[in-house]
């Protein structure tokens, strides 16, 4: 009997051990089948957006910087020069000369959007995401190349157009194909008291063409950003490309065109324009134009207003910033030195939302500066394309002197350079170079610190307590973003909280830019208003009230005693009527009734 008992219990274990295998082998094997539907699934998906082709110049195509016999010697390009010349900032080889577009060639290309947006304005969501699809497939499969080009014309490092051209495009697309209908469809409100009877709702149409006018520091993205969020909501767009990203703008403006074409809308529905203050002079004047978006400085942003009031055309600014990483006592150096060294010198420091100021508290400053000398002191620059660097060029000419004289005035006044800090090297190079700096002992009487950089400089101020950290902020004429690091998240929302600035970002650099369902804008000279995210799509269109009968049965009329010519108790009964629904409370709004009806029974 122990012996059967043992080997029925021995038994029902296998049986339990192979049904457990089996039930195993069933979950996985539907685990697996599902992950290939779902992949199989995907890839139909993916090969279903169609594929463009865009053709590449043979300097395009070039993997390596532009040879050309001719240099370029000047320091700017103007408009008295009577032509564009393009030109690649690490090497000043000359990559081409274009001509100026004149007023009325301007003017011809607003024109033409406007007739292409009357029906591009009727367009379905379903087509406007297929269009952004078709771009974000060539991206994706083409980043080198837009990479490249952007390499030549702008000076920066294939990583850091990585950064800048690629991963911040590819987001916005994502972000506007993921959320960008809902943000745009019909929004509705409440009716209000006397008004129970009412649906009411906004609306969100396309305000026409818009015109944008973009810097020259990531060639692609700053005109990918603006045209993608105005073809989604409906609208043409005619961008202004700066003058030192022209060359660049032939190619990407293909891509867009070749996109276009592919979902059948008109190639005028986006142009692009090059030339200097008269061409962007012409744009923001140009009647057809409902909207303008500027991005520069905050000099040229103020002559844009003036331009701009003339139609009473509105303005998105976003200009200059001064962004401040805050660094607190309890931070974690190792996981912020890295984050504040990118955010410094990504780019050659010539970034919108870049780290112009490191504020630092007293006692993990000397921690800090043995953290970044070293490494500062050992990064690589020179041409791009010619080996792996960390810095590349400065993309406009006399901007390294610019930068010298920024140095130069804050030595003078008792800052103390302990990396970089000198044009004589890089400028021998032959490209426009300045080198990875540090300068510390930074004060409020120097230049540096109420300008804008815009290059490879590390600023170092030290405060004591947080509250000091916010006054060194709030006291800067600028206000565009914002970083703190903290040990204490808390700490870091409080500091937050009281800057003044259009973004901050907790224990990272620049994240609000990246989510993308974010605005992007600044405060004080860093301009108004705001692109990106809900509140810069919906500022593509205007916004239309509506209200109407909620119920079919309900029919909205003037009663009798409110109709011309006016009774003797007319003024009695509003009162009754606005003392009943906005009283405070059921005993109010009783005390109304009786007024209401008092006055409808007594006529008097």
């Amino acid at each position: 009997l122990a012996t059967m008992t043992t080997a029925m219990a021995m038994a029902m274990a296998m049986a339990e051990l192979v049904l457990v295998s089996m039930t195993w082998e069933v979950v996985c094997g539907s685990v697996v089948g599902i992950l290939a539907l779902l992949v199989g699934w995907s890839y139909l998906d993916y090969t279903s957006v169609p594929s463009i082709h865009v053709a590449l110049t043979e300097d395009e195509a070039e993997e390596t910087h532009c040879k050309s016999k001719d240099k370029y010697q000047g320091d700017g390009i103007s408009e008295k020069d009577g032509h564009i010349v393009c030109y690649d900032p690490a090497t000043r080889d000359v990559i081409k000369v274009k001509d100026i577009m004149t007023k009325e060639e301007v003017e011809e290309k607003v024109a033409k959007a406007e007739k292409a947006q009357e029906t591009w304005a009727k367009s379905s969501f379903k087509t406007r995401r297929l269009l952004l699809r078709i771009i974000q497939k060539y991206v994706l499969e083409h980043q080198k190349e837009i990479c490249n080009v952007s390499a030549k014309d702008s000076g920066k490092p294939m990583l850091d157009a990585a950064f800048g051209e690629i991963l911040t495009t590819c987001e916005k697309i994502r972000w506007l194909l993921a959320e960008g209908e809902k943000a745009l469809k019909p929004e509705a409100r409440s009716a209000g008291a006397m008004m129970f009877y009412k649906a009411a709702r906004v609306e969100f149409h396309p305000l026409g063409v818009i015109g944008a006018i973009v810097p020259w520091n990531y060639p692609f993205h700053n005109i990918l950003n603006p045209v993608s969020a105005a073809l989604f909501a409906g609208c043409g767009i005619v961008v202004k490309v700066s003058e030192y990203a022209s060359w660049s703008s032939e190619y990407y403006e293909r891509i867009i065109h070749a996109a276009l074409d592919e979902v059948g809308a008109p190639r005028d529905l986006v142009s692009i324009v090059s030339g200097f203050a008269t061409t962007g002079q012409a744009l923001v004047k140009a009647k057809g134009i409902s909207k303008i978006i500027f991005v520069g400085s905050t000099g040229i942003g103020r002559r844009v207003l003036e331009a701009a009031a003339e139609n009473l055309t509105p303005v998105v600014l976003e200009l200059g910033g001064k962004d401040p990483i805050i660094i607190c006592d309890d931070a974690n150096l190792s996981q912020l030195v890295p984050i504040a060294m990118r955010a410094t010198f990504q780019s050659c420091g010539q970034n919108c939302t870049g780290a112009e100021r490191i504020l630092i508290q007293e006692g993990v400053y000397d921690k800090f500066i043995s953290m970044v000398l070293p490494t500062v002191e050992k990064m690589r620059q020179g041409a791009p394309l010619k080996g792996i660097v960390d810095c590349g060029a400065m993309c406009m000419p006399g901007q390294a002197q610019k930068v010298q004289a920024l140095i130069d005035d804050a030595v003078s006044k008792g800052a103390k350079v302990l990396a970089g800090g000198s044009l004589g090297k890089t400028g021998a190079a032959g490209g426009q170079f300045y080198p990875p700096t540090i300068v510390v002992g930074v004060t409020r009487d120097m230049r540096i610190w109420n300008e804008e950089v815009f290059g490879p400089v590390m600023c170092i101020e030290t405060f004591s307590k947080d509250g000091d950290a916010v006054n060194l902020v709030n006291s800067n004429p600028f206000g565009l973003g914002s970083a703190i690091f903290s040990g204490s998240k808390s700490r870091a929302k409080e500091i937050a909280k009281q800057l003044k600035t259009g973004a901050s970002s907790i224990n990272d650099f620049a994240t609000t830019y990246l989510c993308q369902s974010l605005p992007f804008g600044g405060v004080k000279e860093s301009g108004y208003d705001k692109f990106g995210g809900v509140e810069g799509l919906r500022g593509m269109c205007y916004t239309k009230a509506v209200c109407e009968d909620k119920f079919p049965f309900i029919v909205t009329t003037v009663p009798p005693e409110l109709q011309y010519p006016v009774k003797q108790h007319s003024f009695k009964v509003v009162c009754g009527i606005v003392h009943f629904f906005y009283g405070l409370g059921i005993f109010s709004n009783l005390v109304g009734l009786v007024r209401l009806l008092k006055a409808l029974v007594l006529k008097k």
